[in-house]
C-alpha cells in the first residue's frame, strides 16, 4: 500500500490492485461532513472502514455508501430507512452506489415532506404574528 500526501490528507491507495483507499478527512473534506458524522455512521453501522493502527481507511464501496446515506438524508429519509435500503442493497449482492426507492417509498416521502412543510409554514406564520405583536407593542 501507498500513501501519497496530497496538501494536508493522505490518499491511500493498493498499487498491487489499483485500488483507492481514502482515509476519514479525505470522505469529510470531499463530503462536507465531519469526522464525528463519519464515526457516527460507522457506529450505526452504515459504514465499516478498515482499521490500519488508528486509522480509519475506506474503500470505494464505503465512498459509495457515504454518497447514498448522504443522499438519503438529504431527501429527508431517517437512518433507520436508509440501513434498510442499504441491507436490501446488500442482500441482493447489489454494491451501493444509488439510492434504491420504489415508487411506494416515494410517494411515502413526497406526503411525508409535504406534511412537514406545511406544519413548518404554519409555525412561520405564528411566529411572524408575535414577532409583529411585539413589534408593535415596543
Amino acid at each position: 500500500m501507498n500513501k501519497e500526501i496530497r496538501g494536508d490528507y493522505a490518499v491511500v491507495s493498493d498499487a498491487s490492485e489499483g485500488a483507492k483507499f481514502f482515509t476519514i478527512g479525505d470522505l469529510a473534506r470531499e463530503f462536507g461532513v465531519t469526522l464525528r458524522t463519519l464515526r457516527f455512521y460507522e457506529d450505526r453501522g452504515l459504514l465499516s472502514p478498515r482499521r490500519d493502527g488508528t486509522a480509519r481507511i475506506y474503500d470505494v464501496r464505503d465512498r459509495d455508501r457515504l454518497s447514498v446515506i448522504l443522499k438519503g438524508k438529504q431527501l429527508g429519509f431517517t437512518l433507520t430507512e436508509i440501513r434498510a435500503m442499504l441491507a436490501e442493497d446488500r442482500l441482493n449482492g447489489v454494491p451501493a452506489a444509488n439510492l434504491k426507492l420504489s415508487l411506494d417509498q416515494i410517494e411515502d416521502q413526497i406526503r411525508h415532506l409535504e406534511q412537514q412543510k406545511e406544519e413548518i409554514e404554519q409555525a412561520l406564520i405564528e411566529l411572524k404574528s408575535r414577532r409583529a405583536s411585539l413589534a408593535a407593542a415596543a
